[in-house]
Protein backbone atom coordinates (compact mmCIF):
# COMPACT_ATOMS: atom_id res chain seq x y z
CA UNK A 1 0.00 0.00 0.00
CA UNK A 2 1.16 3.16 -0.99
CA UNK A 3 1.46 6.55 1.46
CA UNK A 4 2.38 9.76 2.00
CA UNK A 5 6.08 10.02 2.52
CA UNK A 6 6.66 12.35 5.20
CA UNK A 7 11.14 13.64 5.48
CA UNK A 8 13.15 11.95 8.03
CA UNK A 9 16.08 12.65 10.15
CA UNK A 10 17.04 14.85 13.56
CA UNK A 11 14.74 17.61 14.16
CA UNK A 12 17.61 19.75 14.67
CA UNK A 13 19.91 18.54 11.22
CA UNK A 14 21.76 21.41 10.04
CA UNK A 15 21.67 19.85 6.67
CA UNK A 16 18.29 19.72 4.61
CA UNK A 17 17.90 17.71 1.23
CA UNK A 18 14.74 18.51 -0.48
CA UNK A 19 13.83 16.05 -3.36
CA UNK A 20 10.83 16.75 -5.94
CA UNK A 21 8.51 13.68 -5.00
CA UNK A 22 9.14 9.93 -3.80
CA UNK A 23 8.84 7.32 -5.81
CA UNK A 24 7.06 3.78 -5.84
CA UNK A 25 9.57 2.49 -3.27
CA UNK A 26 9.54 4.75 -1.02
CA UNK A 27 5.81 5.17 -1.12
CA UNK A 28 5.82 1.66 0.08
CA UNK A 29 8.09 1.75 2.41
CA UNK A 30 7.45 5.37 3.67
CA UNK A 31 11.11 6.80 3.60
CA UNK A 32 12.37 9.57 1.61
CA UNK A 33 15.30 8.61 -1.24
CA UNK A 34 15.27 4.55 -0.51
CA UNK A 35 14.81 3.43 -4.39
CA UNK A 36 17.62 4.06 -7.36
CA UNK A 37 18.11 7.56 -6.99
CA UNK A 38 18.53 7.29 -3.23
CA UNK A 39 21.46 4.32 -3.27
CA UNK A 40 23.22 6.62 -5.42
CA UNK A 41 22.74 9.38 -2.78
CA UNK A 42 23.89 7.42 -0.01
CA UNK A 43 27.13 6.51 -2.31
CA UNK A 44 27.85 10.12 -2.66
CA UNK A 45 27.28 10.27 0.61
CA UNK A 46 29.78 8.37 1.64
CA UNK A 47 32.30 9.63 -0.38
CA UNK A 48 32.43 13.07 1.18
CA UNK A 49 32.03 11.54 4.74
CA UNK A 50 28.52 12.54 5.07
CA UNK A 51 26.55 10.64 7.49
CA UNK A 52 22.90 10.20 6.12
CA UNK A 53 21.66 9.82 9.41
CA UNK A 54 23.15 13.54 10.39
CA UNK A 55 20.77 14.87 7.53
CA UNK A 56 17.10 15.31 7.41
CA UNK A 57 15.79 14.01 3.86
CA UNK A 58 12.06 15.16 2.49
CA UNK A 59 10.92 16.39 -0.91
CA UNK A 60 8.19 19.38 -2.15
CA UNK A 61 5.36 16.80 -2.76
CA UNK A 62 4.71 14.04 -0.70
CA UNK A 63 2.93 11.26 -2.32
CA UNK A 64 3.74 9.55 -5.57
CA UNK A 65 2.31 10.74 -8.80
CA UNK A 66 0.46 8.60 -11.69
CA UNK A 67 3.51 6.96 -13.21
CA UNK A 68 6.04 8.92 -11.40
CA UNK A 69 5.69 11.66 -13.29
CA UNK A 70 7.36 14.89 -12.25
CA UNK A 71 4.76 16.81 -10.01
CA UNK A 72 2.35 19.25 -11.17
CA UNK A 73 1.75 23.01 -10.49
CA UNK A 74 -1.15 22.08 -8.50
CA UNK A 75 1.01 19.23 -6.82
CA UNK A 76 3.18 21.40 -5.63
CA UNK A 77 1.16 24.21 -4.66
CA UNK A 78 -0.87 21.69 -2.31
CA UNK A 79 2.57 20.13 -0.59
CA UNK A 80 5.00 23.17 -0.40
CA UNK A 81 3.12 24.66 2.62
CA UNK A 82 4.12 21.39 4.71
CA UNK A 83 7.62 21.79 2.90
CA UNK A 84 7.99 25.36 4.20
CA UNK A 85 7.15 24.49 7.78
CA UNK A 86 9.49 21.34 7.85
CA UNK A 87 12.39 24.00 7.15
CA UNK A 88 10.94 26.33 9.76
CA UNK A 89 10.82 23.82 12.51
CA UNK A 90 14.16 21.79 11.99
CA UNK A 91 15.84 25.57 10.94
CA UNK A 92 18.67 23.87 9.10
CA UNK A 93 22.24 26.14 7.97
CA UNK A 94 22.03 24.72 4.79
CA UNK A 95 19.25 23.43 2.53
CA UNK A 96 20.17 21.68 -0.67
CA UNK A 97 17.10 21.56 -3.45
CA UNK A 98 18.06 18.93 -5.70
CA UNK A 99 16.49 19.45 -8.83
CA UNK A 100 14.24 22.20 -10.83
CA UNK A 101 10.94 20.98 -8.64
CA UNK A 102 13.23 21.83 -5.36
CA UNK A 103 14.24 24.74 -6.84
CA UNK A 104 11.08 26.40 -6.95
CA UNK A 105 11.54 26.28 -2.83
CA UNK A 106 11.00 30.00 -0.93
CA UNK A 107 14.45 31.52 0.41
CA UNK A 108 14.91 32.05 3.66
CA UNK A 109 17.29 34.83 5.50
CA UNK A 110 19.86 33.18 7.91
CA UNK A 111 19.64 29.90 5.61
CA UNK A 112 22.39 28.56 2.72
CA UNK A 113 20.36 27.22 -0.49
CA UNK A 114 22.08 25.35 -2.78
CA UNK A 115 20.34 24.29 -6.38
CA UNK A 116 21.60 21.39 -7.31
CA UNK A 117 20.69 18.68 -9.66
CA UNK A 118 18.67 15.68 -8.94
CA UNK A 119 20.07 12.11 -7.79
CA UNK A 120 18.04 10.18 -10.73
CA UNK A 121 19.56 12.70 -13.42
CA UNK A 122 23.23 12.28 -11.84
CA UNK A 123 23.10 8.96 -12.25
CA UNK A 124 22.12 9.03 -15.68
CA UNK A 125 24.27 12.02 -17.38
CA UNK A 126 28.41 12.28 -16.79
CA UNK A 127 27.84 16.64 -16.65
CA UNK A 128 25.35 16.88 -13.75
CA UNK A 129 26.69 13.78 -12.11
CA UNK A 130 30.14 16.28 -11.87
CA UNK A 131 28.18 18.99 -10.83
CA UNK A 132 25.75 16.94 -8.42
CA UNK A 133 28.94 15.64 -6.81
CA UNK A 134 31.08 18.67 -6.87
CA UNK A 135 28.06 20.22 -4.64
CA UNK A 136 28.11 17.44 -2.34
CA UNK A 137 31.73 17.59 -1.76
CA UNK A 138 31.66 21.63 -0.51
CA UNK A 139 29.49 19.87 1.75
CA UNK A 140 32.26 17.78 3.29
CA UNK A 141 33.63 20.49 5.44
CA UNK A 142 30.70 21.87 6.52
CA UNK A 143 29.61 21.03 10.01
CA UNK A 144 26.68 18.78 10.12
CA UNK A 145 26.08 18.52 13.94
Amino acid sequence: MEKIVPGEGPANAKIMLVGQNPGSKEAKLGRPFVGRAGNYLNNVLKKYGIERSQLYITSVVKETTPHNRKPNSEEIKRWMPLLIEEIKRVRPKIVVLMGKIAWQTPRFKGIEFIETYHPAAAMRFPKIRQKFENDFEKLEDKPVN
